[in-house]
């Protein structure tokens, strides 16, 4: 028998059983939509993560830390560090992150710019909308970087400039729904610092005692010259704050020198400097080079190219675990085909007799309800695709409809790119295939005298 016989043969024959062949197609592709669906939304993740690092060029940057401190190696208490939740490796040897050690890390092959992480804490808002925040220091070079994205306004001309730069959830704060609509606008900044005068009359039992506290509040005003972008996975970069300063204006603040508790373990072991140092380098190639020169001053060290590789690997679990759920959808569907093909031959038994009967051979029996197997799988496969992608698009529209009402950029949570297309297609005919080898192999046996006697 010739294929293309063949062929004609399975298609007459699926035709003359429309609702059990529909019902059993409906099965495979709700198993390839789900499998389908599953995979592209890991694969949609792993894409929006990848390009917000590379957008903020956070794979060719380093964080140093002080080294041999209490603080320094395990800071995961303080939600506000760093390295929150993660501990680091013990350095060569303890050493605090003055000026001079900015300086000498300036000077290391394949550094382009160090910038300490600053940061103090105070009130700050419009008219009533004030709440508590931190604000960090930045300078104008980083504001200019990939680092920041703005989503409207420009970054501090210079280290001097008397502006202010706020995020997203300070947008949110004041109720402003456009970002440029904050621009211009006087932001008020009040920050809090030790009154030498009340601490020294009393001022810490009074702290103690509720009823007094030996601070002192100063007012400062700048106007919003930019509004940070708002990213779609949390803001994984050297910001830990949504008001920047530059430092020209925020030295001239009076402020409190530190703004956690690890700030006070580090003053009471004698460890002044800053809490750490962001280092943006030349290029990724340059991060383990870096890394090993840090430690061997004694610092200890944290890297996002790191992080990623981690990411990576936890997205390939992810995957597997999310087609594991898919595959149970399609073994089901397995399953309705074995039994679609099984019933067929029962149906079709003096029908096999008689193509045996007229010189048809046990391969080509097998190759007529292989191929109507894998007819079932192929249009399985095309519907579930279009299940999958339809029912992603419903999910992925319905959910940033939530997040775009908290302030949250429109996300594309689900990815289908051409392989994942495909190979649901080929899968779902491969699956088609092996679910009818024991009916191709059942049909082929049948004997044509037993066969042509069967009612």
């Amino acid at each position: 028998m010739k294929l293309s016989e063949s062929w004609s043969f399975s298609l007459s024959n699926l035709a003359e059983m429309k609702l059990r062949t529909s019902l059993t197609a409906l099965g495979v592709a709700i198993g390839i939509g789900a499998l389908v669906a599953m995979v592209g939304f890991g694969s949609g993740m792993q894409k929006n993560i990848t390009e917000s690092f590379e957008k903020l060029d956070l794979l060719n940057s380093v964080t140093a830390l002080p080294g041999g401190t209490s603080a320094g190696r395990r800071e995961g208490g303080d939600p506000d560090s760093p390295m929150a939740g993660r501990s680091r490796p013990a350095a060569a040897g303890g050493r605090a992150l003055d000026d001079a050690a900015v300086a000498e890390i300036s000077s290391l092959r394949g550094v382009e710019s160090v910038f300490p992480d600053v940061r103090f804490p105070a009130s700050a808002g419009i008219g009533a909308a004030v709440e508590f925040r931190l604000v960090q220091v930045l300078p104008a070079r980083v504001t200019a970087s990939k680092f920041i994205r703005l989503s409207a306004g420009r970054p501090f001309r210079d280290d001097d400039e008397a502006g202010v730069i706020i995020g997203p959830s300070v947008l949110r704060m004041l109720k402003i729904a456009k970002p440029e609509d904050a621009l211009g606008r006087m932001f008020k900044i009040t920050s809090l610092a030790l009154d030498p005068v009340l601490f020294s009359t009393g001022g810490l039992a009074g702290l103690f005692s509720g009823k007094s506290a030996p601070v002192k509040r100063t007012d400062h005003e700048f106007p919003i010259v930019g509004v940070i972008e708002s990213l779609a996975f949390g803001e994984a970069s050297p910001l830990a704050s949504d008001i920047v300063l530059p430092p020209g204006p925020a030295g001239r603040i009076d402020k409190l020198p530190f703004t956690s508790v690890w700030d006070l373990f580090r003053a009471g072991e004698g460890k002044g400097g800053y809490a750490a140092v962001n280092i943006r380098l030349a290029s990724p190639a340059w991060v383990d080079p870096v890394k090993a020169k840090l430690h061997e001053m004694g610092f200890e060290t944290f890297a996002l190219v790191d992080q990623f590789e981690q990411i990576k690997t936890s997205f390939v679990y992810m995957d597997m675990m999310l087609a594991a759920v898919g595959m149970i959808a399609i073994f089901v569907a397995a399953l309705g085909i074995v039994n679609t093909m099984v019933m067929s031959i029962l149906e079709r038994y003096s029908e096999i007799g008689i193509m045996k009967a007229v010189g048809a051979a046990r391969k080509d029996i097998r190759k007529v309800f292989l191929l109507e197997a894998s007819l079932i799988g192929f249009a399985g496969g095309v519907g579930g695709l279009a299940l999958g992608w339809s029912v992603s698009r419903i999910i992925n529209r319905v959910v940033n409809y939530f997040l775009e009402r908290q302030g949250m950029p429109f996300i594309e949570y689900f990815r289908f790119p051409l392989w994942l297309c495909l190979g649901g297609i080929a899968f779902a005919v491969g699956v088609s295939l092996v679910a009818g080898v024991y009916p191709a192999l059942r049909a082929a046996r049948v004997d044509p005298v037993v066969a042509l006697r069967h009612e």
